[in-house]
């Protein structure tokens, strides 16, 4: 349902998969069975894609850089202005490249960005003392930080985090108003969640184009010229991407 299927739908789909799960099965099999049957849906393809955002963002690894560009235009269309992206500040004991210098009216946020290619993983601990240790060492040119991944978040990280008044952003926390809530939400859907193979993902992340909704900033031909991808694909991509934030 919140990939946008109606209650209906989703009763049909439970009743439809209901006896393909036994007791002791895996949530990935359960994962696949819920996609196949979305495929058959009317408006299938569109929530299919959807449904698959999880595994879209992780296809934005291996190296964390292209998820820090998308958490800068997630952070842009949430009112943000973005200073820097991998810049470098000078703080009492040593050098730190930080992920995203982000600013609003009167603050400036330390972000850092941690990015998982794997499923079941958590980040933790260890992740929020380390962005607090940077921003120790940078203050007082911070006024705030802020933890930014694409997985669940530990307790431990979130009691520490609300300890030092560390902000977190992650999937399925903060409550309401989480990654994925502010995604679904503005449609910020990334370029990887589109029927599309590594190599043409990897010619749109090569132009800058990170947000699946960016493509409709240009006419087919204008993006085929662009990239080089065959005008019938990129028509397409067009029309998912329209249906998928209309």
């Amino acid at each position: 349902m919140r990939a946008g299927a109606s209650r209906d739908t989703a009763k049909r789909i439970i009743k439809k998969i209901r006896g393909q799960i036994y007791h002791g099965i895996d949530t990935r099999n359960i994962y696949k069975i819920v996609l196949d049957a979305l495929g058959e849906e009317k408006e299938g393809i569109v929530l299919k894609q959807k449904y698959q955002l999880k595994d879209a963002i992780m296809r934005l690894g291996p190296t964390g850089f292209i998820f820090e560009n998308y958490v800068g235009d997630i952070l842009k269309h949430s009112g943000f202005k973005i200073k820097k992206i991998r810049g470098k500040v000078r703080g009492k004991c040593t050098v730190h490249e930080i992920d995203l210098i982000a600013l609003t009216e009167n603050k400036k946020i330390l972000v850092e960005c941690k990015h998982h290619s794997k499923h079941g993983v958590y980040t933790g601990l260890k992740e929020s003392l380390y962005t607090h240790a940077r921003f120790i060492d940078t203050s007082p040119y911070f006024d705030t930080e802020c933890v930014v991944c694409n997985t669940k978040v530990s307790n431990h990280a979130k009691k520490y985090a609300k300890c030092i008044g560390q902000q977190i952003l992650s999937w399925k926390y903060p409550p309401n108003n989480s990654l994925e809530n502010i995604i679904e939400k503005n449609h910020l859907y990334p370029i990887t969640i589109l029927n599309l193979n590594s190599k043409d993902v990897g010619i749109f992340l090569s132009n800058g184009i990170v947000l699946a909704k960016n493509i409709l900033d240009y006419t087919e031909f204008e993006l085929s010229k662009k990239t080089g991808i065959h005008i019938k694909k990129i028509q397409n991509s067009q029309k998912l991407v329209q249906r998928m934030t209309s």
